[in-house]
């Protein structure tokens, strides 16, 4: 990891990364290190969450983990209070945090799998963004992306909850974009595809050939690596990104292009 006075064009800014234990947001919090920013790592899980500041601290960072469940406004408006208390802005969000849900057949599938995956994942990032835009407008800008998936624009068999919360987020993306972007805050989601994380161990159960099976869907054949959508919400956070605005990022190795 580079120091952070490497003089990126991040230097000296403030990044938040919701979802931040492990994966892509993990990921993505050490890029934002590495290229300069100072970044507030946040998750439900404290130990895992704590791992990632301190692996940002050990090469040099700076880095503060906190505790958060974006379903609760209540914690959201404290994680964004925390971040502006310790570091005195706040440039980038990426709101990451999101569950998989119980996969089933519509019928089947129970209302609290479907209340708590929208909560995590649609009303979550509500709560994120109403936060981190009030921040924004009293400083005079700065960059948001949500992570939605290639499930915000397409559909998957059993899982209607996750489905639905996805594409919520490119809904709520594209709105807000539109809401903000005369603000000098510019907003955009990133949808990943299939990503080696473990949400798709899950998945898979740790089937390697079910793995293989997912990765044959697209036709880069392999799946993806956390690290890659970290330099495509980056790049969406750059100004060189300056005029993308209310979009979604599809970062799927073409299995969306089919």
């Amino acid at each position: 990891m580079h120091s952070p006075t490497d003089g990126s064009v991040f230097l000296d800014q403030v990044a938040l990364v919701t979802g931040a234990a492990a994966g892509i947001g993990r990921a993505t919090a050490l890029a934002f290190a590495r290229a300069g920013a100072r970044v507030v790592v946040s998750d439900v899980a404290a130990g895992p969450g704590e791992e990632t500041a301190e692996l940002i601290r050990r090469h040099g960072g700076t880095a503060s983990f906190v505790r958060c469940d974006v379903a609760r406004p209540d914690e959201v408006h404290g994680l964004v209070a925390r971040t502006v208390a310790e570091f005195g802005r706040l440039d980038h969000a990426f709101n990451n945090a999101g569950i998989e849900g119980a996969p089933a057949p519509l019928a089947e599938s129970s209302e609290e799998n479907w209340n708590r995956t929208l909560a995590v994942n649609l009303s979550g990032v509500y709560w994120c963004m109403r936060e981190e835009l009030a921040v924004m407008l009293r400083q005079g800008g700065g960059n948001i992306v949500n992570c939605s998936s290639i499930a915000g624009i397409s559909g998957f068999a059993a899982m209607g909850a996750y489905v639905a919360s996805k594409h919520g987020v490119v809904g709520l993306t594209r709105s807000a974009a539109m809401d903000y972007a005369a603000k000098n805050i510019r907003i955009n989601a990133v949808c990943p595809g299939v990503i080696q994380t473990a949400m798709i161990d899950r998945f898979t159960g740790g089937d390697a050939k079910a793995a293989q099976d997912l990765a044959a869907g697209a036709p880069i054949r392999r799946l993806g690596r956390p690290e890659e959508i970290a330099d495509a919400v980056l790049w969406l956070c750059n100004p060189r990104a300056g005029f993308v605005v209310g979009a979604e990022i599809v970062v799927d190795g073409g299995w969306s292009a089919g």
